[in-house]
């Protein structure tokens, strides 16, 4: 996002500009797409936030509905710095993109084709797998306890490092949870302190039951276990996960991806509900609680609940042993480590990148 002044200072110095694109490639389209619709077409993509308006954007196989599109593409101060973004990515001279080629073919496919776009380079996945488990107190008593469960017995809940719910949204989690059956490790924490601002992070619970059903932790002490903080590679890479019920941040999906880990998506900001929306409806490798749901709705301080029904429904679902969207996951996961190795896809491109660096310098 905050690039675009190294961009102006390179070409100051006449050396060619390279940017690495830390999302996935759709999203990249829809940047550009979004900014030509509003450059070249006139489109104010404002007045149509309360509309059911959709856009065929090429980098998305499935036409992406205004209720998928980021909340900050509606706010008048702030699109025309997304805008920008795009603007000035079409100047650099190439893109490293966090992505394979397996995962995301069309979206790459649609930005290779199009000539008006710099040369893109999907180099993923890269991923930081030592997890920094020693760093937090909560770690060790996870994984001992995900060391005694059977293998892909497991629900994972996590939600970012800015994800947090309300109490009525909490216990909702709960109930469904509690109504599954399965098993389950729960990223629980709590939301940050409206005084300390927007950008204020969540923190761990003192006393975490406050928050739960009364008698919720006695009732599935035999079956569940709720941290603070939580080491989501180490836990992602454990045999006993089966499934996560995650906000579709792109790193998560990418670890959720290498490990063969089957989502079922809660998006919350960002981009994230672009991100579900391309796994569930153009990729099939997730499946849905909520594609659609936001933390930040626009111009209201009412924050949708997803019942514990609509939950503990995705939850089986995506606990199914031998559902197709698991066996997708599985096969992609293969082809993720391929990729990397000497001769796959994303090896090739990263020497083409360091290639065409070399071409292109003055």
């Amino acid at each position: 996002m905050f690039y675009a002044t190294w961009v102006d200072l390179a070409d100051e110095f006449g050396v060619p500009s390279y940017v690495f694109y830390s999302s996935g490639a759709a999203f990249l389209g829809f940047q550009f797409y979004m900014q030509a619709l509003h450059d070249e077409q006139k489109v104010d993509i404002v007045e149509l936030k309360d509309s059911d308006a959709e856009f065929n954007i090429p980098s998305y196989v499935n036409p992406v509905s205004t209720k998928f599109i980021p909340t900050v593409m509606f706010k008048p101060d702030s699109f025309d710095v997304v805008h920008n973004v795009a603007r000035r990515l079409r100047d650099v001279k190439g893109i490293m993109v966090n992505t394979f080629s397996e995962l995301e073919y069309h979206a790459i496919n649609s930005l290779s084709d199009d000539g008006r776009f710099p040369p893109v380079y999907p180099v993923g996945p890269l991923l930081n797998l030592e997890s920094p488990s020693e760093v937090h107190q909560n770690s060790d008593s996870a994984m001992k306890w995900l060391d005694e469960q059977p293998p892909s017995s497991v629900v994972f809940l996590c939600f970012g490092s800015m994800g947090s719910f309300g109490v009525d949204q909490v216990r909702e989690i709960a109930c469904a949870l509690e109504q599954s059956g399965h098993r389950f490790l729960w990223s629980l924490r709590q939301p940050p302190d409206p005084s300390k601002g927007r950008m204020a992070w969540p923190t761990d619970y003192e006393n975490v039951a406050e928050v739960l059903p009364e008698g919720f932790l006695d009732r599935t002490n035999e079956i569940g276990k709720i941290i603070g903080w939580a080491p989501q590679v180490a836990i992602l890479g454990h045999s006993a996960i089966g499934g996560f019920v995650s906000h579709c941040g792109w790193n998560s999906i990418l670890e959720s991806v290498w490990f063969g880990v089957p989502i079922a998506t809660w998006p919350l900001y960002a981009e994230q509900q672009l991100n579900a929306f391309e796994l569930v409806m153009d990729l099939g490798l997730a499946m849905e609680i909520k594609m659609d749901y936001r933390r930040d709705n626009l111009g209201s301080d009412e924050v949708e609940i997803v019942s514990a029904q609509k939950i503990k429904r995705g939850i089986k679902c995506l606990m199914e042993h031998d559902s197709d969207i698991r066996k997708r996951v599985k096969e992609m996961s293969e082809k993720s480590r391929k990729v990397l190795m000497n001769g796959g896809y994303s090896h090739s491109a990263l020497c083409q990148f360091i290639s065409d660096v070399m071409d292109n310098m003055p």
